[in-house]
């Protein structure tokens, strides 16, 4: 065999340990000020299964939120998009068993009557709460479960790590585990000293994933205190890196959510971080660490999947073109099948790449499979078979491709194709 380096794949310039974060428990309840429960309301029909979530801030507060670019996008969607424009929210309430979507106008309603209850409840003006549902799509949402169930929410909110995960496992539809994840970092403080911020959050989503702006459902939390554009500009910033890097299915839901919620509670008295303050580059890249590891969740618990899959393109000659490739290759069922299978077969690799309508000179491009060089200059590099056979049965597989075309690159988190996966959407109704 002849020797080949490994392709290097180089480490983001904004990873969340270059800026001191580092992993911590508490999920989205990791930030003071914020609260949480999770309960079954009654929009499923097993009384041990929580299907009601509930996160609010002690106040109303700083909130930015991404959504769906489905035309067929639902109530929620549609309600929490005004409601949240202002920069503020107090609250995220979210169903899961039903998406409210396709119901119009009793849809619309019912929504707007979710956030004025939960506004009773805790005080504060409707336009400050926002909703989200997910489920069944085409389905009248009953109100009836949100009348016992968000009192019963209210009086159960916490702030603890317990009942963060209640509320990630109140949404979870197709998902096999709920998803959460939380940081902790010092942030540069107006004079001289710093200060720890917390940030922390849950994402639902297992199927029906390739978004354009959000995914899923995801609700966020940092008692940093940021003005309304940071937060905006932060939470965008990181949706683009992270959560639309990921695809199962290449399908966009009609009801994809991410809300951040800042609460400023671990700010020095009258400090804001704004686009220009010296703390903000800091704290988009905690912001994006959690959406990351959220992403990555997602991605391992596809539906009926067995692998985290990363892909990764080098050298190509823009982003635009890297995004192409890599999505090419993370969407092939062919490349998601050889992979469940252990087969290490990179020409479906190459044909994916190919197909896709990016110009590239096959004769310069290398591919390799989790480190292991498999193609050069666009030949094959003689392997082991069943040195790669026993590294396919690793949980997480890496694939990297180089163009040799410029100094573009993009990072796709995908899953393998399972037998599973059709079973479950073929029985998703029935």
């Amino acid at each position: 065999m002849t020797d080949f380096a490994p392709i290097e794949v180089p480490v983001p310039g904004d990873a969340p340990e270059a800026f001191g974060f580092a992993p911590c428990a508490g999920g989205v309840c990791a930030a003071e000020g914020i609260r949480a429960a999770g309960l079954h309301a009654g929009f499923r029909r097993d009384p041990n299964r929580r299907d009601m979530a509930l996160v609010a801030a002690d106040e109303t507060c700083v909130a930015a939120g991404t959504f769906t670019t489905n035309r067929f996008c639902a109530a929620p969607v549609v309600v929490s998009r005004e409601h949240v424009a202002d920069g503020h929210a107090r609250a995220v309430v979210l169903n899961s068993g039903n998406a409210n979507a396709a119901t119009g106008e009793p849809g619309l309603a019912t929504a707007k009557r979710t956030a004025e209850l939960v506004a009773a409840e805790l005080g504060c003006e409707p336009s400050d709460v926002l909703v989200a549902s997910t489920g069944v799509i085409g389905v009248e949402l009953d109100f009836e479960p949100f009348e016992e169930g968000v009192p019963a929410a209210a009086a159960a909110l916490a702030h603890t790590p317990g009942a963060a995960h209640d509320a990630a496992c109140a949404v979870m539809t197709t998902d096999t585990v709920p998803k959460e994840a939380s940081f902790e970092g010092r942030l540069p403080a107006a004079n001289g000293e710093e200060y720890t911020v917390h940030l922390g959050g849950f994402v639902k989503g297992s199927g029906m994933i390739q978004p354009n702006m959000a995914t899923m459902l995801c609700v966020m939390s940092t008692d940093a205190a940021l003005t309304e554009e940071a937060a905006h500009e932060a939470l965008l910033a990181a949706v683009k890196q992270t959560f639309n890097k990921v695809t199962v299915d290449s399908d966009t839901s009609t009801n994809d959510t991410a809300v951040l919620l800042a609460t400023g509670k671990a700010a020095p008295a009258g400090e804001r971080i704004g686009l220009d303050s010296p703390a903000y580059p800091a704290l988009a890249a905690g912001i994006k660490a959690v959406c990351g590891e959220l992403a990555r969740k997602i991605a391992a618990d596809g539906e009926g999947s067995t692998k985290l899959v990363t892909v990764n393109v080098l050298g190509a000659a823009n982003d635009t073109d890297a995004d192409t490739v890599a999505r090419s290759i993370a969407n092939s069922p062919l490349v998601k099948t050889a992979i469940f299978g252990h087969d290490a077969n990179w020409g479906r690799v190459a044909a994916a790449a190919g197909k896709c309508g990016v110009a590239f000179d096959q004769s310069r491009v290398d591919i390799d499979f989790m480190g292991v060089p498999v193609c050069r200059a666009g030949l094959t590099v003689p392997m082991d078979e069943d040195d790669m056979l026993r590294r396919f049965e690793a949980p997480e597989i890496d694939i990297a491709v180089d163009l040799h075309d410029g100094d573009a690159s993009c990072r796709i988190w995908t899953c393998d194709l399972t037998h599973d996966y059709v079973t479950i959407n073929g029985d998703y109704r029935t």
